[in-house]
């Protein structure tokens, strides 16, 4: 398995075998401009995009941006040929490489078939009910000092969600206490994601990228020494320790460097999504009071709500099943903003799909946020209703058609630490305030989704 390095050029087998246009002209689409094709049109509304597409050409399309063509597959039988890839035929390492290669590599998404295959069974450890119920008791008291010290009145819950994962992070995924060595941390962490959506793709003196290679660095250095002491001394309940002792079925660890590099993804999977879906729920919960009374009720009728302190109670690990209503509310926050709205893959042979061949070598994509607004799978798609997740409504739709942790062998590993994280903040914040919407916000779509304006809403305590 070819690995990558923040410095090494983009490997070869990522850019040969490359369809020429010759062998994708059967595939209806279109080309755009010269040089930058749809690159453009797609950055300014990719969803609108999309649905110009799907009407114009149908669910298999082709079209060029971002420097080469791409061809979209788009439907619940797209998601589940491509996710569940029975044949393994589809490259997550060639189709994500290109954008994430220079910041977070040998990344688990970035990982294929076998080798993806063992790590991944090595790091499931961390997700164990023995260290799972260890990061319940740090999220119960990060969420619950950060949630009363907001307070009463006005915020903009994005930038705060933001600020609390990443101290989260510290605390439950590394281990360490907030303060100085946690905030060096942060802005390396935050300095490696907002470039690997950088345009400028050369780490250019004081470019983003720039910025975030250094933060790689910095960050690589800390966990290659962290990972060492924590074998040498022994390791704790926290997921970075559970990661740098994880073993392979022959009882071997894990290299260091992988460690470092599945430690340095893993926090950026986590941190950009988790802050994207809990904001993503709180707008839809503000603009429906009807059902954050009722997610209220439950909380507090598995917590028992506010203790003699006036505080809100904690949220037990073994009570996490019991808030259901709460888990499918946050599933239709998941449905109608998914925090990665479409996926890449790269075809290693040659397949059919829609009755079109595609070529081997081909780039090409499917679109969960389509897939969840499409009418052949929800009744008004863009109406909340947290009901469309009861237990006969999931069984009778499509396995493919809500697919915001992916699917088959590439499942969001930590979709259990998300759901947890969710239903503690539910469990604090809840019974302590209601959330009024102040402004309507407009939604940046893409690369992960995220309110322009911060999301205003206000607190009133109870």
């Amino acid at each position: 398995m070819a690995t990558l390095a923040a410095h090494d050029p983009i490997p070869t087998h990522w850019t040969e075998g490359v369809p020429s246009e010759d062998e994708l002209a059967h595939i209806p689409g279109e080309g755009g401009w010269p040089l930058v094709g749809n690159t453009f049109k797609m950055l300014k509304d990719p969803h609108a995009f999309t649905r110009h597409m799907v009407e114009t050409y149908g669910r298999v399309y082709k079209s060029k941006a971002f420097g080469g063509w791409n061809v979209a597959l788009i439907g619940a039988d797209a998601n589940e040929l491509v996710l569940f890839d029975k044949g393994k035929n589809f490259s997550s390492e060639q189709g994500w490489g290109p954008v994430l290669d220079q910041l977070f590599p040998r990344g688990l998404m970035l990982l294929d078939f076998d080798h993806h295959r063992a790590d991944r069974r090595a790091l499931s450890i961390a997700f164990k009910p023995g260290p799972m119920r260890h990061y319940s008791g740090s999220l119960n008291r990060g969420i619950a000092k950060k949630v009363e010290d907001w307070g009463e009145g006005r915020m903009e819950f994005y930038p705060a969600i933001k600020t609390l994962t990443l101290d989260l992070a510290a605390d439950s995924f590394i281990g360490i206490e907030w303060g100085p060595e946690a905030d060096k941390i942060n802005t390396a962490f935050i300095d490696m994601v907002q470039a690997s959506v950088a345009p400028v793709r050369k780490p250019l003196p004081f470019t983003q990228m720039k910025r975030g290679v250094d933060g790689r660095a910095f960050l690589v250095d800390f966990f290659t020494r962290e990972t060492r002491r924590r074998r040498a001394e022994g390791g704790g309940q926290d997921m970075f320790s559970q990661f740098a002792t994880a073993e392979y079925d022959d009882g071997s660890l894990m290299p260091v460097d992988e460690v470092v590099d599945h430690m340095n993804f893993l926090m950026m999977a986590a941190h950009d999504t988790i802050t994207s879906s809990a904001t993503s729920l709180i707008w839809l919960l503000a603009k429906h009071p009807e059902w954050q009374e009722k997610l209220r009720q439950e909380v507090e009728s598995v917590t028992g709500g506010v203790g003699s302190d006036g505080k809100p109670r904690d949220l037990a690990y073994e009570d996490m099943g019991k808030l259901e209503l709460t888990e499918m509310a946050f599933k239709e926050a998941l449905r109608m903003v998914p925090p990665v709205p479409s996926m890449p893959r790269r075809a290693l042979r040659e397949f059919e799909f829609g009755g079109y061949r595609i070529p081997a070598g081909t780039h090409v994509g499917i679109n969960q946020y389509f897939v969840h607004h499409d009418e052949e799978h929800w009744d008004k798609p863009f109406d909340f209703d947290p009901m469309r997740f009861t237990p006969d409504k999931v069984k009778a739709r499509h396995k493919y058609a809500w697919v915001p942790f992916g699917g088959g062998a590439h499942m969001c590993l930590g979709l259990h630490f998300a759901y947890m994280q969710v239903k503690i903040l539910m469990a604090q914040l809840l019974p302590r305030y209601e959330i009024r919407l102040e402004q309507e916000p407009d939604w940046q779509p893409w690369p992960i989704p995220k309110p322009k304006d911060g999301l205003k809403i206000s607190l009133k305590a109870r």
